[in-house]
C-alpha cells in the first residue's frame, strides 16, 4: 500500500491544477479509476465522482484536487509578467520562487518571481516582504508581443513549479501535498472499495476550488444529499520550533482528526465535528490500534464548512494527515500517515452499517 500511495502521490504533485483550472489533474485522477475498472463521472464546475453502492446511511468521501497559485494580471511592454494571487499564498515566500505559467500541456512556460539583486538591496529592503502587486515574473521572454505569442494572456494561471521529492524516513517533499496527498488516500480507498461485497453507499469525490471559495463541493453535495460527509485535508504539524505552541500534531504520528476548526477572516465559518462520527473514528482507531491525533485550530478551513450545512444537514467530520509548511512552494508530508488514513477510513467505513445511528443523543 505504502509504494502505491507513494506513486501516486509523486505523480500527482507533478500535474499542474490551479484552482478553478482542474481539467488536468482531474484527467490525470480519471486515468488512474479508469485503470481500476471503477466508472466515474464530472459535473459541470469539474468535481469527479465515483459512486460505490451499498446499505446505510450515504457517505460522502471527498478531497479537493486543486492548488493555490496565481493568475496573470498583467503583461509589461518588457515582456515582464505581474500576478494576482489565487488562495492563501504567503507573500514572504514569493520571491526567488520558480513558477510554471500554463498554456497547455507541452506548451506551458517556465518563470521565476524576480528577487531585487542583492548588490543593490538597501538594508531596510533586507529586513522586509515585497507585497505580491509589486512582484514581477521572469520568463525570459523580452516583449509583451512575444509572451502572448507563446500564448500567455491575462487570466492564464500560474502555479509554483511542480516538484516531488523523496526525503529521508519516508518522508515527501514538494508542491501541492496540499492536497494531492488526500487524492492518493482516496485512490487506495477506491482500490478497496471496488472489491468490497458490503458497507455503505459511498461517494468518492475529488473536488474543485476549494483554495479559491471553498465552495467547488457545494453543488455536488447538493446533488448527492449524503447523510454523512467526511473530507480529508492538511491538518497543521505543530512539531517544529516556529509551530510548537499550535497543538500536538506530529509528523509521523499517525493520521489527524479535527474538533474544531474556524475561520475568522472575511469567512466566518468553520466545522465542529458531528459526534457520530468522533465515536466512529475514535472507537475504530482504537479497535485497529491506529494512533489517532487531534486538531483544534483557528485559521484553517476546508469545504466541509459549506457540504455540512446541505439538506438537513449533514453528519461531518475533517480527518486529515500531519503536513509542514503549508502553502509554500515545499511542503512536507509523511507516507506512513498516510498509510494509516487509509487504513482508518477503510476500517471506518466497514462499520457504517444500515443501523448505524445518527442521532445526537445517541452519542452525547
Amino acid at each position: 500500500m505504502k509504494e502505491r500511495i507513494k506513486t501516486d502521490l509523486i505523480d500527482l504533485m507533478l500535474v499542474p491544477g490551479l484552482s478553478g483550472h482542474e481539467d488536468r489533474i482531474r484527467h490525470a485522477i480519471r486515468d488512474r479509476l479508469d485503470g481500476m475498472g471503477i466508472t466515474s463521472q464530472t459535473d459541470r464546475l469539474g468535481n469527479l465522482v465515483a459512486t460505490f453502492p451499498g446499505t446505510g446511511p450515504s457517505v460522502m468521501l471527498f478531497t479537493h484536487m486543486d492548488q493555490l497559485g496565481f493568475i496573470v494580471r498583467r503583461i509589461e511592454a518588457d515582456g515582464l509578467i505581474r500576478l494576482e494571487r489565487l488562495g492563501g499564498v504567503p507573500e514572504r515566500a514569493l520571491a526567488a520562487q520558480e513558477v510554471l505559467i500554463c498554456v497547455g500541456e507541452g506548451h506551458d512556460v517556465p518563470g521565476v518571481i524576480a528577487n531585487k539583486s542583492h548588490h543593490a538591496t538597501t538594508p531596510a529592503e533586507k529586513y522586509t516582504v515585497t507585497p505580491y502587486a509589486d512582484l514581477y515574473v521572469d520568463t525570459g521572454i523580452a516583449s509583451a508581443t512575444d509572451v502572448e505569442a507563446a500564448g500567455i494572456r491575462i487570466g492564464s494561471p500560474v502555479v509554483y513549479a511542480p516538484r516531488a521529492t523523496a526525503l529521508a524516513d519516508d518522508r515527501i517533499m514538494g508542491t501541492s501535498v496540499d492536497d494531492r496527498a488526500g487524492c492518493a488516500v482516496l485512490l487506495e480507498i477506491a482500490r478497496h472499495l471496488k472489491d468490497r461485497t458490503s458497507g455503505p453507499p459511498v461517494h468518492l469525490a475529488f473536488t474543485v476550488l476549494e483554495e479559491f471559495n471553498l465552495r467547488g463541493a457545494l453543488p455536488l453535495a447538493q446533488s448527492l444529499q449524503p447523510d454523512i460527509a467526511i473530507q480529508l485535508d492538511l491538518m497543521l504539524a505543530t512539531d517544529t520550533p516556529d509551530m510548537d505552541a499550535r497543538g500536538d500534531m506530529v509528523l509521523g504520528g499517525g493520521p489527524g482528526m479535527s474538533l474544531y476548526s474556524f475561520h475568522g477572516r472575511g469567512t466566518l465559518n468553520g466545522v465542529i465535528p458531528h459526534p457520530a462520527m468522533v465515536h466512529l473514528f475514535e472507537t475504530t482507531a482504537e479497535a485497529q490500534n491506529i494512533p489517532l491525533q487531534r486538531s483544534a485550530q483557528v485559521g484553517v478551513l476546508t469545504d466541509l464548512s459549506y457540504v455540512q450545512l446541505v439538506g438537513n444537514g449533514v453528519a461531518s467530520i475533517d480527518l486529515g494527515y500531519p503536513m509542514r509548511y503549508s502553502h509554500s512552494a515545499r511542503e512536507v508530508c509523511d507516507l506512513n500517515d498516510l498509510v494509516a488514513l487509509a487504513q482508518l477510513l477503510d476500517a471506518g467505513l466497514a462499520r457504517i452499517g444500515p443501523d448505524f445511528s445518527l442521532e445526537r443523543d445517541d452519542y452525547t
